[in-house]
């Protein structure tokens, strides 16, 4: 890819009328740089020089663009009130340099990494502090197999690096699940995080809506540009030193306008090359309503004018909000995957299942070619068909050639479902017991809010309320490997491997015996209050001192792995969002009072300090007046009361608990107001506490301080 870059690069390059001397170095080491690669014999071994090669193109590249747009760069400088002379100079010489250094890299066959932005100097910036989201970004395993879809690949990258000025620089690749999008939205943004580019790559997933998504998207891509290049982080740092509130705000628009767009127009005379940014999976943010401004900010991303060397690439399934803000919009260059004629796809297709399955015996051409051609262009089903295939997964019956059969068998067409059908067939014992276990436990994984490891997931169960729900679920879940993540690999969460699977669980016309219905919240709302009756206590972590924040113990990471395990985070920070989505129920009820209604909330409240969580108090505890307060004559109106109070507490104590979790029991607990409830029903369960003399106050204060939530 590195090498086709490169000639697409030699392609741009014509010779302009340079009379500005302070270029002629530069230009004159980029016909080198050409001229050098194209008559120098490829080495055989290239694995330790890849990457100095890709980095050389995308340089070039760079270089070619700066001297291509030298009039209007030096026309931008003059109204921006810089030294051209300086600009220019300075520039020119960061790229000579750089393009110098790596040439001598590619003589001396070794790979030390260039500091391409050498002449920028650091800013310093905290990036921990802002709420970014957790695994977003690019994986490895998920990208397109070497020497396949190299024809849409291409013409992505050709987009990335078309210099025109009216080249739109939104791409919208879309497509029925299973045609691949992932899989190159990946490959892409790997690919330009390896030779060095300036770039950023958030993928969405269903797993991860409860995090609202959607409300970090943009401070996480800021934080990627930020660690990629030292000019944007001066730009970031300066936006944040000015609105503080960026940190944590939700309001994507504003987000979008002051930690994306204002920060690349300051440093769009510096960026060297493009900036390619890849929003993946669009369509898995959350329901309509929660992307509705992200898809309002990309289609008025033309009135905003995006700097002519920004490339946004989306991908999502073509949902009709999505289609309907994007396709009409003069900037969104649109992309369909189904338009792709299956006879392109096969041959990619074929490449990967000879990958897969060559090696089995009897396994040769014919049996590639009928695969392949089965597969109708969907990369998903080619995967799923392989797995199915290979005597090493967990299929139960037949050999190789009677499995090949049996999915030839399957009726085409119709999404994914009928390869579903034939995967859940072979798994799932055809009695009603063993189907019943089926659907239990696919409807705690579609319910849990985030994906969980198996041993959090039986731990989880373990508490359910009902006695027959109780069975043991490992079993079952080693029946769908091919399926679920999570469960040969016991160190990833356990998830489906492909969003359609989940639509296919919840839709009774697609799945018939094996629907399981929309999430049921009952059962992880009992487990999650359970767990946390149990096991939260007075100073989970054992910190020693209140006189360091909870950053700055050294060891805070291994004492929550040892202390707040994973089932136990998962309800301290989710536990009121499946009550919530729960009608009223008198033994679920008991449990929150059990929690919310005793020195437990306290020690929730520490253990979300610790988690740094802390801003998800406050929604929760209006969560739990909410449900009570619909049975407010069953007796819990105390309760009520006291998690009306907890509020309070948070809005009044936050920061300070926030920062440091011992300070709950030594600031804010002797300071709460003598006649709230805080203080009446938890200030006597600790013996220890200081005791304000004198004038302390005795109601809460008319004007409450407020804690930001969903920072997680």
């Amino acid at each position: 890819m590195a090498l086709g870059m490169l000639a697409a690069v030699s392609q741009m390059f014509v010779v302009q009328d340079i009379r500005d001397e302070r270029l002629s170095r530069l230009l004159d080491t980029i016909g080198k740089v050409y001229e050098f690669l194209t008559k120098e014999t490829t080495p055989k071994d290239m694995s330790g020089l890849r990457e100095t090669f890709a980095k050389l193109a995308l340089m070039t590249s760079g270089a070619v663009q700066f001297v291509k747009n030298y009039s209007a760069t030096e026309d931008f400088w003059k109204r921006s009130g810089k030294d051209v002379e300086y600009e220019t100079q300075d520039v020119s010489i960061a790229y000579t340099e750089a393009l110098d250094d790596l040439m001598e890299q590619y003589r001396r066959r070794e790979d030390r990494g260039v500091g391409v932005d050498a002449f920028r100097v650091l800013e310093d910036l905290d990036l921990a502090s802002l709420a970014r989201a957790r695994g977003a970004g690019p994986n490895w395993t998920k990208k397109c197999l070497d020497g396949t879809r190299t024809d849409i690949l291409m013409e992505i990258i050709d987009w990335i690096y078309d210099t025109e000025e009216n080249v739109p620089r939104i791409l919208w690749l879309h497509g029925q699940a299973g045609k691949g999008k992932s899989a190159i939205a990946h490959t892409i943004a790997l690919w330009f995080e390896n030779v060095g580019g300036v770039g950023s790559c958030f993928c969405f997933s269903r797993d991860w809506q409860a995090e609202h998504p959607e409300e970090k998207m943009f401070r996480t891509i800021a934080c990627d540009l930020a660690e990629r290049d030292p000019a944007f982080r001066r730009a970031l740092a300066g936006a944040l030193a000015t609105y503080g509130s960026l940190k944590t705000t939700s309001d994507v628009a504003l987000q979008w306008r002051k930690l994306i767009l204002e920060p690349l127009y300051k440093v769009s005379g510096h960026v060297v090359g493009n900036v390619v940014i890849v929003v993946d999976a669009l369509d898995e943010s959350g329901p309509e309503q929660s992307r509705r401004e992200l898809l309002s900010v990309l289609a008025s991303a033309q009135d905003a004018g995006l700097p002519r060397n920004v490339r946004i690439l989306v991908t999502s399934r073509p949902f009709p909000d999505i289609k309907h803000a994007l396709s009409a919009a003069r900037h969104v260059r649109a992309a369909s995957l189904d338009d792709i004629p299956e006879a392109s796809e096969e041959g990619d297709i074929r490449l990967y299942i000879m990958k897969r399955l060559g090696p089995l015996r009897d396994f040769g051409p014919t049996e590639v070619y009928r695969i392949a051609q089965k597969a109708g262009g969907l990369f998903e089903w080619a995967r799923l068909a392989c797995e199915f295939v290979n005597p090493g997964r967990t299929v139960k019956n037949g050999s190789v050639k009677e499995r090949i059969d049996n999915i030839m068998l399957l009726p085409s067409g119709g999404l994914l479902d009928a390869m579903y059908q034939a995967i859940l067939k072979n798994a799932t014992p055809n009695d009603q017991t063993a189907l019943t276990q089926f659907r239990s436990v696919m409807q705690q994984i579609i319910s849990t809010l985030e994906p969980l490891h198996i041993d959090a997931l039986c731990k989880m169960r373990s508490h359910f309320p009902a006695n027959e729900d109780r069975h043991d679920m490992v079993a079952i879940l080693e029946s769908m490997s091919l399926l679920l993540s999570g469960v040969t690999d016991r160190s990833s969460p356990v998830r489906p491997l492909h969003a359609s699977f989940h639509d296919f669980l919840i839709d009774p016309a697609r799945s018939q015996t094996y629907f399981v219905g929309e999430p049921k919240m009952y059962n992880l709302a009992f487990a999650s209050l359970r767990i946390l009756s149990n096991d939260l206590r007075f100073n989970i972590c054992g910190l020693e001192s209140s006189y360091i924040s909870n950053s700055e113990v050294a060891d805070l990471e291994k004492r929550i792995n040892e202390n707040i395990p994973p089932h136990l985070s998962y309800s301290c920070r989710f536990w009121a969002q499946h009550l919530e989505r729960t009608a009223f129920d008198l033994a679920l009820a008991k449990l929150v009072e059990g929690v919310v209604g005793s020195e437990k909330l306290l020690f929730w409240l520490e253990a979300l300090s610790i988690l740094g969580v802390l801003g998800n108090a406050t929604d929760a505890l209006g969560c739990t007046v909410m449900w009570l307060f619909s049975k407010t004559q069953s007796g819990f109106e105390e309760t009520i009361t006291l998690a009306q109070d907890g509020i309070k507490f948070i809005h009044n104590f936050g920061s300070a608990i926030s920062h440091s979790a011992p300070h709950l029991y030594i600031s804010a607990l002797p300071f709460t107001p003598l006649n709230t409830m805080v203080a009446k029903m938890l200030k006597p369960k600790f013996s220890s506490l200081v005791r304000v003399a004198h004038g302390g106050l005795e109601d809460w204060p008319a004007v409450q301080l407020y804690l930001q939530g969903h920072n997680a």
